[in-house]
């Protein structure tokens, strides 16, 4: 591998980050509300899962009594 200098490294840098293409505020928010939505939906259903579980492992803890 060739190596760069690193003022032509930090040009090459520029010019890839010139080629991003950067999402809009509205974008951002919008994906940003819907991660909140998922992180929330997931909750509960682990919440919901838990509380099913913790129902049948101390139903079959409380059969030996």
């Amino acid at each position: 591998m060739a190596k760069n200098s690193p003022v032509e490294f930090f040009q090459q840098v520029r010019a890839e980050t010139a080629k991003v293409t950067w999402p809009t505020r509205r974008e951002t928010l919008i994906t940003t509300g819907m991660v909140f939505v998922m992180v929330l939906l997931a909750s509960i259903f682990f919440l919901i899962v838990d509380q099913i579980i913790r129902f049948g492992v101390s139903t079959l803890l409380t059969l030996g009594h």
